[in-house]
């Protein structure tokens, strides 16, 4: 065990800030699966190793990397907008979470202020989150603003400032943390991707990585590194350094 990780070990976090998309739910492959569609709908092939740099990027720039790398910049608009509607219709049809993830916020909720921060539009994370019987352990969901329309003409975005920029800006964990009350070094970020682990640690939080661990210099960036949310280890810590904390007050 490194020594950053015996260091987390040591530490109760005051709230915890968690990733949805490949964290929470298994809705990454479905990123995968809309990818590969528009590509090829676009008469385009996926560039070697695409999958792995579009991991963890907000869609918008998810558009931009397809239509950059396969020189059609002319194409970003049609590429981000055909992304947006596979991606939606996928997870209408699939919603699913990780594993141990919905025992994990179970066990965290109540005894902690818990948020969601999300490369994701809001409907999406609502939605999916809603489905799976979790987004009442949530007391806020920030994502990046100035995203399109929702379906029906509205922009429904909740929790957020003037501008929240997407990962890998700090944006989304600084201003979850704000608003769970808690100065960013007190506060845990939960995340699958390089691109989310770089948001959370700008925004000064510690982190825990989960899912296939990366190579050994960039798992490093993370505090620890989990193959799932069902960890005995990470499970043992938050049994011993949350759970046997005295409930704080105000908090159901």
């Amino acid at each position: 065990m490194t020594a950053q990780a015996h260091l987390l070990l040591g530490w109760s976090p005051e709230a915890v800030v968690l990733d949805c998309d490949g964290t929470l739910m298994d809705t990454e492959r479905h990123w995968q699966v809309s990818r590969n569609q528009v590509f090829g709908a676009f008469g385009l092939t996926p560039p070697p190793g695409f999958a792995e740099r579009a991991k963890g990027v907000h869609y918008t720039d998810c558009g931009r990397l397809m239509a950059e790398e396969t020189h059609k910049p002319e194409l970003a608009a049609d590429l981000t907008r055909a992304l947006l509607e596979r991606f939606l219709a996928l997870v209408a049809d699939d919603p699913a979470t990780m594993p141990g993830a919905a025992e994990f916020v179970r066990l965290l909720s109540g005894r902690l202020p818990l948020a969601v921060a999300s490369n994701c539009p809001l409907e999406v994370v609502e939605e999916s989150l809603g489905r799976a019987g979790l987004r009442q352990h949530f007391q806020h969901i920030v994502v990046p603003s100035g995203m399109p329309p929702d379906v029906d003409g509205e922009n429904r975005e909740a929790d957020r400032c003037d501008i929240v920029r997407p990962k890998p800006w700090p944006d989304v964990y600084a201003t979850a943390v704000r608003l769970c009350g808690v100065r960013p070094e007190a506060a845990l970020a939960v995340e699958d991707s390089l691109t989310g682990v770089e948001s959370a640690r700008r925004a000064g939080l510690r982190v825990v990585g989960v899912g296939p661990r990366p190579i050994e210099e960039e798992a490093a960036r993370a505090d620890l590194w989990v193959t799932t949310l069902r960890s005995p280890e990470l499970l043992a810590w938050i049994r011993t350094r949350v759970l046997e904390q005295p409930e704080a007050p105000g908090r159901d």
